[in-house]
């Protein structure tokens, strides 16, 4: 199998014989060997049954299918799980990513040997301030925070060696930083390819405004877990020891000042400065103590995957 073309959708009904059909096309054209793997996420117009209608009239169709909405992350985690081909192949199933580019992405995953091509919708039909202006944003945040030079981190047509979908786990709202989560787990060979992006024929998008909150704040997730997700202590250690040398200052100044300075003066409970120094050095502790459980649950998932398999052959 060279090609697994994952598609997840969610009522696209009227869509999804003209995309097979294209699809199809440009791969026996082309002569792949290909399956077409529609993972349909909950939907509710007959989508379903349009897929099963697809997966009785031709071989190279089959179809997940989810009984309530997971979302995009599950579906493509489910289509990356069940693909067998070389190369796998994501794009939407709304018609606005086109098949024919399909060969080149191939190309370049598997004779030059990228590990992912993302797309890159150079030039977009959606709307300026719903869609280009807030993913232009979000776009930029997501290269200053992954260090990956991508102009469209979102853009669902990528092309991915099989390698690297079966060494990620997409979940929660991750598709958005796909590429992120390869390059965290060592694929660092990430190429960029400009792609035709076509306006929506049926349909209306299922994604409002809130998708980009969520994507900043799965941003701000993600690179949490890459700069110190294997060493939680470098973050919450030193946030920890800081606030309570912060705390531990105030605390001596206290003492000295009520020992030598103003000994019959108001009570240190009294005074503003022993509040800051008690919450500072709670605080402080709290962070170290987060850093210090961290640690020991990172260093144990290590240890409970550092075996070795040992395959004997008769």
């Amino acid at each position: 199998m060279q090609l697994s073309i994952v598609i997840p959708l969610l009522n696209e009904k009227d869509s999804l014989i003209e995309l097979h059909d294209w699809i199809a096309q440009v791969m026996q054209s082309n002569h792949f060997f290909y399956e077409i793997l529609f993972i349909d996420d909950g939907s509710t117009d007959g989508s379903w049954e349009v897929i099963e209608e697809l997966a009785t009239k031709h071989a190279s169709a089959k179809g997940i299918r989810f009984l309530r909405n997971y979302g995009k992350s599950q579906a493509l985690h489910a289509g990356f799980f069940a693909a067998k081909g070389e190369v796998i192949v994501t794009m939407d199933a709304d018609l606005q990513d086109n098949p024919e580019e399909i060969p080149e992405l191939y190309n370049l995953v598997k004779n030059e040997q990228f590990d992912l091509i993302s797309g890159w919708k150079k030039k977009r039909y959606d709307s300026v301030l719903s869609k280009n202006l807030p993913s232009k944003l979000f776009n930029w945040a997501a290269r200053k925070t992954s260090g990956l030079k991508l102009h469209d981190f979102n853009c669902g047509l990528k092309a991915y060696h099989s390698n690297v979908v079966k060494n990620i786990e997409v979940s929660g709202d991750m598709h958005r930083y796909i590429p992120v989560l390869a390059k965290n787990a060592g694929f660092s060979k990430i190429g960029e390819k400009v792609v035709q992006h076509q306006a929506r024929k049926y349909g209306a998008t299922k994604f409002g405004a809130e998708r980009f909150i969520n994507g900043f704040l799965d941003l701000v997730t993600i690179w949490f877990l890459s700069k110190f997700g294997r060493q939680p202590m470098h973050l919450f250690g030193a946030l920890g020891v800081l606030m309570f040398i912060v705390g531990f200052g105030f605390s001596v100044y206290l003492g000295v000042d009520k020992l030598f300075i103003h000994k019959t003066g108001r009570l240190i409970t009294d005074r503003p400065q022993f509040y800051i120094a008690l919450t500072s050095m709670l605080i402080g502790t709290q962070f170290f103590l987060a850093g210090f459980l961290g640690e020991i649950m990172v260093r144990s998932k290590k240890n409970e995957n550092n075996y070795t398999i040992i395959e004997e052959t008769k």
